[in-house]
């Protein structure tokens, strides 16, 4: 690990950075539709086995005809991405292979061998099984998606949260001593909830806004109106959710992830009872100078809720970014934090211990003598004692620890204030469904058809901040992300960057285009 920075090539790890965020955001396009369809589709082949009124069939098919579009886009990018950390970030797999390889490998295994099991059971088994077992597959094929999703957002928790496992400077290697602590930890059970919980979401938009649209054609009318009824409630009670599960969340992301929050505030300076911020000027085109300390001009705050959600204290102590550099202050669990200094010190003793203990081990033949053992006893402590702060060890300065703020400031509230306005549009709409005549309301119409692309802007804002907010990590604390890519060309990994962008446009272009042309087809009525 000491002579991997003398190798890499510094365009290598922008271009593997920008390759992978491309692939995650394309793909992030057709996976929460799959999870939101997935609910909608199912609910419609509920209510037609229960009344067996074939309106009912006719919608399931409808809608699970546009799950079967997106669902195979999805498959399509995902494959590429898992194929990525292989390819781009070989230091980080060979590194942490063994914890994160596993989750993948479940989802795999038994996610995604149910899902595909069951689709194929959901879409040619109208005739040959019974109802009974018709409706159990289409649950279990949005059952599987969801719990692929889960199995995936427990490796990408890991990397923000890395629990479960010990180093062993044998093998050079971090290696899982609990599957349970991997698969179930707070981060990744937070994650989970308020992912699937922002995809049902977006199923929800799709279905309202594809309605709209048959309204404001005069056509297919009932199906418009029971499939209005059905995503106003998912919508809202999903809205509703994500809002509750974000909240956790985010004390979640307080308690390990200080860093991350301070930029999503832009809070230099921490205080007790700190105020969330509403609005400030954060100049997106640069880092602001955070080391002057004070706050964001212009800023209007929420008093003491920051304090309240980071601590669920009022009073509590919110700690900003000069603080976090600094040290010297007491985190959640009343421990005294030490300084960005101290933690790069401790980074750099764990790396000397390590490069020591190798070369002794190479001494030794394997077979130390009792001086060398106790010395290897010695330096085996100090990497442990130290590990926590491997991955400091390699920062040079304080700015190389410190996300880019104004990203993780404007996604936020991104995500956050469309996510008060789907609340607010599927209250409306149910209200509208249930109390009016909603066929009159043109306003409602293409407000509808608006929200649906705004849906996948709070979507894919949700994970910038995320992703962005943990910079410069790869790994939280153990990883930066210029020690996980491959000792490969710059030239090589951008060349694949501009084939996998034409690529994936071209992929989002004809699903959107198939899709378009099925919801102008409408659905197929049995007669």
């Amino acid at each position: 690990m000491q002579n991997i920075l003398l190798n890499i090539d510094a365009g290598m790890v922008d271009w593997a950075r920008a390759q992978f965020a491309i692939t995650a955001i394309y793909h992030w396009l057709f996976v929460p539709l799959t999870l939101g369809l997935a609910v909608i589709m199912g609910i419609m082949e509920t209510c037609y086995y229960r009344t067996k009124n074939v309106f009912w069939k006719d919608a399931a098919k409808f809608w699970q005809k546009l799950f079967g579009i997106n669902f195979a886009m999805g498959v399509a990018t995902g494959i590429i991405l898992e194929f990525e950390f292989g390819t781009n970030w070989s230091n980080y797999s060979w590194f942490v292979g063994d914890i994160f390889g596993a989750p993948l490998a479940v989802e795999g295994i038994v996610a995604f061998f149910m899902e595909s099991t069951f689709v194929a059971v959901m879409y040619f088994g109208w005739k040959k099984v019974s109802a009974g077992f018709h409706l159990a597959s289409t649950w279990l094929t949005g059952l599987g998606a969801t719990i692929s999703a889960w199995w995936i957002l427990v490796a990408n928790s890991w990397m923000q949260y890395p629990v479960g496992c010990e180093f062993n400077p044998e093998t050079m290697r971090n290696e899982m001593v609990s599957f349970s602590q991997v698969a179930f930890s707070p981060f990744a059970v937070d994650k989970f909830c308020h992912t699937v919980t922002s995809a049902w979401i977006i199923g929800a938009l799709f279905t309202v806004a594809v309605s709209a649209y048959y309204l404001l054609r005069n056509r297919e009318r009932r199906l418009a109106v029971e499939s209005i009824k059905i995503g106003g409630i998912v919508g809202l009670v999903a809205s509703v959710l994500a809002a509750v599960t974000g909240d956790h969340s985010a004390y979640t992301v307080a308690k390990v992830q200080p860093m991350k929050l301070a930029a999503m505030e832009a809070l230099y300076d921490g205080h007790e009872g700190e105020s969330l911020t509403a609005i400030a000027w954060v100049n997106p085109f640069t880092q602001p100078d955070y080391r002057k300390g004070g706050e964001a001009p212009m800023r209007i705050g929420i008093p003491k809720m920051l304090a309240f959600m980071a601590t669920h204290d009022f009073n509590g102590f919110v700690p900003g970014i000069n603080d976090i550099i600094n040290g010297g202050y007491k985190d959640a669990n009343g421990e005294v934090q030490p300084s960005l200094k101290e933690k790069m010190q401790r980074g750099r003793t764990a790396i000397e211990s390590l490069g020591k203990y190798r070369q002794l081990k190479k001494e030794s033949g394997g077979q130390p003598s009792e001086a060398q053992k106790k010395q290897l006893n010695v330096l085996t402590k100090d990497i442990k004692d130290n590990m926590k702060y491997f991955g400091y060890g390699y920062i040079k300065e304080a700015d190389e620890t410190v996300p880019y703020i104004p990203l993780c400031f404007y996604t936020f509230r991104i995500m956050v204030g469309l996510g008060c306005l789907f609340i607010l549009f599927f209250a409306i709409t149910l209200f509208l469904v249930y109390k009016k005549d909603i066929a009159k309301g043109k306003w409602w119409m293409w407000t509808a058809l608006i929200l649906l692309p705004l849906g996948y802007v709070a979507s894919e804002s949700g994970w910038l901040v995320a992703e962005f907010g943990r910079q410069p990590w790869t790994i939280q604390d153990m990883m930066p992300t210029w020690i996980g890519v491959s000792d490969l060309s710059s030239n090589a990994v951008m060349l694949t960057f501009f084939i996998f962008l034409v690529l994936f446009t071209a992929l989002l272009a004809v699903e959107i285009n198939i899709l378009c042309k099925q919801i102008k087809k409408g659905p197929e009525y049995t007669k």
